[in-house]
């Protein structure tokens, strides 16, 4: 089993910046992926960015592509997501997921942590 804490969310205004962290603990040694999902209310849950826990090849979501970077700390078992230029519309729940191999299905999440951007 595969625990995940997410942290570093907030209130921060259009064009700010936001740093989340993704810690995982437990059997960490079945990774092969991380990931950052995100819900806005009445919205699905949809695809950020995700790196591959070895090889660190990462993975992004067009509307983020060039604004938020993913890495990953392997000695820490921590993945960040580094936000900039931050827009309202990237208000949501963030959330960490596992991919446990190179089928890409995530099965274990954290609690998710409140991203909101005021204009």
């Amino acid at each position: 089993q595969v625990q995940l804490v997410e942290s570093g969310g907030g209130l921060v205004q259009a064009g700010g910046s936001l740093r989340l962290s993704c810690a995982a603990s437990g059997r960490t040694f079945i990774i092969y992926a991380l990931g950052w999902f995100r819900q806005a209310p009445g919205k699905e849950r949809e695809f950020v960015a995700a790196i591959t826990w070895s090889g660190g090849s990462t993975f992004y979501a067009d509307s983020v592509k060039g604004r938020f970077t993913i890495s990953r700390d392997n000695a820490k078992n921590t993945v960040y997501l580094q936000m900039n230029s931050l827009k309202p519309e990237d208000t949501a729940v963030y959330y960490c997921g596992r991919q446990k191999s190179s089928v890409v299905q995530y099965d274990y999440w954290g609690q998710g942590t409140q991203v909101t951007v005021s204009s």
